[in-house]
């Protein structure tokens, strides 16, 4: 059975992730696994502590059969890179299981910044995520589209028969969700916020007064 990897800060979970998630269960008939990086090295520090950011994951998947969280990057000392993720789950799993990273089109397009991003097709197939009629994998980096070069496959049935290697673009409607709009809503008093994340998670927040200027 294909493993669906969906790595990232969520700081906080919003319905953009979730609905994502949900759109590659549907796809690809199997759970989506979502993981909270550590210390993520492709970004500023996040604004809720690791701990944080993986209990507002639990309330936002609860109930939803179709998603999990992993919290393995939280125990893993260091940045949490993904290339070193994808050997633990390829250890666990064994070299012929098929295995999916799910990533979001800008995330895809920032790929050649990431450590050994060459070694990551070897290791997993890419799902990528991006919007209905847009031009969101349109003039890739030039190494990205030569790595990506003939990996491309509409059909996920592709990415059950094989352990790594093949690209599919999971396509979407747009939702207007992002981690940093909500950041700035709720730091600006702005009770619109609250339309963005799960009632749970935005009742968390609430409690704790995250994202607050201090």
């Amino acid at each position: 059975m294909l493993t669906i990897w969906y790595g990232g800060t969520f700081d906080p979970v919003h319905h953009g992730h979730l609905a994502i998630a949900r759109a590659a269960a549907e796809a690809f008939a199997v759970p989506v696994t979502l993981a909270p990086a550590a210390d993520p090295p492709h970004r500023d520090a996040p604004g809720a502590d690791a701990q944080q950011r993986a209990h507002m994951l639990d309330l936002a998947v609860a109930g939803d059969p179709r998603l999990r969280v992993d919290r393995r990057e939280l125990r893993r000392a260091g940045p949490s890179w993904t290339v070193d993720t994808l050997h633990e789950l390829r250890a666990e799993l064994g070299e012929a299981a098929p295995l999916a990273l799910l990533v979001g089109a800008d995330s895809f397009r920032s790929l050649p910044t990431w450590k050994h991003w060459r070694r990551l097709p070897q290791l997993a197939h890419f799902i990528v995520a991006a919007r209905d009629g847009s031009g969101d994998l349109a003039d890739l980096p030039p190494e990205l589209a030569a790595e990506a070069g003939g990996r491309w496959t509409p059909d996920p049935a592709d990415l059950a028969a094989a352990p790594a290697g093949r690209f599919h673009a999971l396509r979407q409607p747009l939702r207007g969700e992002s981690a940093t709009t909500v950041r700035r809503a709720i730091a600006a008093g702005d009770p619109d916020w609250r339309s963005q994340v799960p009632p749970a998670v935005a009742d968390w927040i609430d409690a704790r007064r995250l994202y607050r200027p201090t």
